[in-house]
């Protein structure tokens, strides 16, 4: 891929090697040589093999688990490379982007660290951002470079149309979420309901009532992440033993962490379905989960910004 002369290579850390080849295939390039590996006492060390000077770079790494703090260094690192090798633009490609749940001050003396990663990536050197389903949209703010705001909502509503469910109603698992459960209820021409729970603190929730008509339906639960499953295994229960007829998932984010794999596979949800921004680990033990790729939108965005199109038309459709 050249434009007026530009080159564009894409590198990866160790995060999720495999959307980044299939991110590269999609535009028809290799990933780039490098080495990102750990010494033994825990440092990291990057060695780029070819050279970057004035080329467009695409560093895609999620700071995901298992290993969000290494992920998030490595990226760090690698950007810092790259910006003293000469690179022409450095974008830091970040499918999921960690520590996004820190975005406020919910309580006295809380760090912000969304905002602090978000200082790190530019003192490290990104020119600009390209990430999806940021946990709130507000964190773009957060950044003083331009920032690319993926939505993974057209991927997720797709799949449904295609499966054809009758009688579907969208359901938000809290009211947070209530906005991105009506933009993709929309898609689908469903009605939507709201799962309006108390939490009595931080990992466990616990559903009080639903606010809509569920009884008899197939609904779809929808969130942008799902970490320890708690929450939408405990409302898929609250929605089945209120009148649902089956009950299906999914997000953006599948983080499972903890025992979300063990409370996904023993609860009444029908299938979970989770994007690739996060490379599943122990998920193979579970038959109800399914992945789509965020690949192609992930290479058309890229594409368009080394082109200098516009990305925000990727979701005119």
């Amino acid at each position: 891929m050249h434009s007026n002369g530009k080159k564009i290579k894409i590198v990866t850390g160790n995060s999720n090697p495999e959307l980044a080849s299939k991110i590269a295939n999609e535009l028809g390039l290799p990933v780039a040589d490098a080495e990102v590996k750990t010494f033994s006492d825990g440092e990291i060390s990057v060695n780029f093999n070819e050279t970057v000077r004035g080329v467009d770079v695409y560093v895609i790494q999620s700071t995901s688990p298992p290993q969000v703090n290494n992920y998030l260094m490595e990226l760090l690192i690698m950007i810092d490379a790259l910006k003293r090798a000469s690179a022409g633009r450095i974008t830091a490609v970040i499918p999921y982007y960690g520590y996004a749940r820190q975005d406020r001050k919910a309580k006295a003396r809380d760090p912000i660290s969304a905002k602090l990663i978000a200082d790190l990536l530019t003192a490290a050197g990104a020119d600009r951002v390209l990430t999806m389903d940021l946990h709130a949209a507000q964190i773009q703010g957060y950044f003083n470079i331009p920032v690319d705001h993926l939505v993974g909502i057209p991927i997720l509503s797709e799949y449904f149309i295609e499966k054809a469910i009758e009688d579907v109603v969208v359901v938000s698992p809290d009211l947070g979420s209530v906005t991105r459960a009506r933009k993709f209820a929309d898609r689908l021409n469903a009605p939507i309901a709201i799962i309006d729970k108390r939490r009595p603190k931080a990992n466990v929730s616990e559903v009080m009532n639903i606010i809509g008509d569920i009884e008899g339906k197939n609904v779809i639960l929808i969130d942008d992440m799902i970490d320890t499953a708690g929450t939408i295994t405990n409302g898929a229960k609250a929605l089945k033993e209120m009148g649902a007829k089956s009950v299906y998932a999914c997000c953006t984010h599948g983080v499972l962490s903890g025992p979300a794999i063990d409370r996904i596979n023993n609860s009444v949800i029908e299938e979970l379905v989770v994007l690739d921004t996060i490379k599943l680990i122990g998920a193979e033990k579970v038959n109800n989960i399914k992945q789509l790729s965020v690949a192609k939108i992930f290479a058309e965005a890229i594409r368009r910004i080394f082109n200098n199109d516009s990305v925000s038309k990727l979701f005119d459709k």
